[in-house]
């Protein structure tokens, strides 16, 4: 087996670092704010996420070394920037992390328990085990979790081909088309399931959408592990949004022609799987919809140790850090990665929606120094030396990023600010002391402390 990641498995790896549990537990989320533009609104929040990969797929032509935005950061701005960007990065991703792996745990037990089956003491102790698991998997080395991800990839296309098949021939042999109707659809209660199309409703829908097909940005975080970064990571981040944009534009065109009712009334955990009344099918796509949320943590606890890693290669961390076994694991790092993402859940009893404000914001800094950091580089202004024989072009290294950098000052103006950092309780909004303590946390205290301890070492 090739220890390194390959232009195919890089393939894959994207695929799972975007695919997640969003297309299967609730596709209804956009379809009841767009209606029959849905198709419309996954192919514009395309066009967006495309411009952005294409960016970070340039940004990986001159830099191939571990980190990726942190990486091409201290690149483009030198350490400074660069540091802050990789800390803060690294602390937004083990949340997520924590949140993933907290999810994928809480769906077991609902699946094989009931609703009421996903007790705290299970939790913690599904979660507990699973993280052991990942752990486990990832100390054996680049070899065996470019298998394991592959395998979980491959699991998530196939349930997710088999509900395009499926609704195909569930059309072809009714011949039913229930697309038109799906802006007359009413909720028990008599109201209207799908509101008027506005351009801000359309709007919403894009940025709605846009956020499920992220995760390109974490891809190139361990180009160190693949073969020929600067070669394959161009190609590959191409061809797999590709793959995902196909499926997802196909799939709720499916869902919109055989059963939109069934998903924006389900309240199944996997509610994909309520468009079809097949048995068979509508096993494959729950199974499909674990295997997913097990394959985006396999892609993450690859991923989060590696930006570590890529600090501590820097010198920009304790070198006590750099140790690895002998399969190429740095343990200590992987272990820090590990506790962080199991202590953010358990602190905060598995209530996470309030502090995933500082994935937004880390993702923002990422869309906004990238893009710059590519200009840098073609036209030479880099701080610190990038890869030399680089085939330059305008338009990929230039045009795009900058258009890209639109984008981003686009999705900022429209993030709902308002709602991340309040909540509310008794019918009045309160400021949201568990958002504004996170990212206090994760944008100022941590990486002064690491900093710091930097300093001392």
């Amino acid at each position: 087996m090739k220890r390194k990641f390959g232009f195919w498995s890089i393939v894959l790896l994207t695929i799972n670092s975007i695919v997640g549990s969003g297309i299967f537990l609730s596709p209804g989320s956009v379809l009841e704010i767009a209606g029959t533009y849905t198709p419309l609104v996954y192919i514009v929040a395309a066009i967006f996420a495309g411009i952005l990969a294409m960016t970070f797929a340039s940004a990986a032509k001159y830099v191939s070394r571990n980190g990726a935005s942190y990486a091409y950061a201290e690149a483009g701005y030198g350490d400074t920037i660069g540091y802050y960007i990789g800390i803060t990065r690294y602390f937004a991703m083990a949340v997520a992390w924590g949140v993933q792996a907290t999810a994928v745990v809480r769906l077991i037990l609902v699946l094989f328990m009931g609703a009421d089956g996903a007790t705290y003491g299970r939790l913690t102790l599904g979660f507990f085990l699973f993280m052991a698991a990942l752990f486990g998997v990832n100390l054996w080395g680049t070899g065996v979790i470019k298998w394991v991800n592959n395998f979980s990839t491959i699991g998530k296309l196939l349930a997710l081909v088999t509900a395009i098949v499926a609704g195909i021939w569930v059309f072809q042999q009714t011949g039913i088309n229930h697309f038109a109707e799906i802006n007359q659809l009413t909720a028990p209660d008599g109201s209207r399931l799908v509101p008027p199309m506005t351009s801000t409703l359309f709007v919403s829908g894009v940025v709605t959408t846009f956020y499920a097909l992220a995760g390109f940005e974490n891809v190139a975080t361990a180009s160190e592990e693949m073969e020929e970064p600067a070669r394959n990571l161009p190609r590959a981040l191409p061809v797999a949004f590709l793959i995902i944009i196909a499926i997802y534009v196909s799939l709720v065109t499916v869902i919109m022609l055989v059963n939109p009712e069934g998903v924006l009334l389900s309240h199944s955990p996997v509610a994909l799987a309520d468009a079809f009344s097949n048995p068979l099918v509508h096993h494959i796509i729950v199974y499909g919809a674990l295997i997913s949320m097990i394959g985006i943590n396999i892609a993450l606890s690859f991923n989060v140790p590696r930006i570590l890693d890529a600090i501590v290669a820097e010198h920009q961390l304790p070198q006590v850090l750099a140790r690895k076994n002998r399969y190429g694991v740095s343990v200590l790092n992987y272990s820090i990665t590990v506790l962080l993402a199991v202590l953010i859940p358990l602190a905060f009893n598995y209530q996470m929606t309030e502090i995933m404000v500082v994935s937004s914001i880390s993702r923002f800094l990422q869309f906004i120094v990238v893009p710059l950091a590519v200009v840098r580089f073609y036209y030479g202004r880099e701080k610190q030396p990038v890869l030399q024989e680089v085939q330059h072009n305008w338009l990929t290294d230039v045009l795009v990023p900058l258009v890209g950098l639109v984008i981003t000052i686009f999705l900022l103006i429209k993030f709902d600010w308002i709602d991340q950092f309040t909540r509310v309780e008794n019918g009045q909004r309160q400021l949201n002391l568990l958002a504004v303590g996170a990212m206090v946390m994760g944008f100022v205290v941590m990486p002064a402390l690491l900093y710091w301890w930097n300093k001392k070492a």
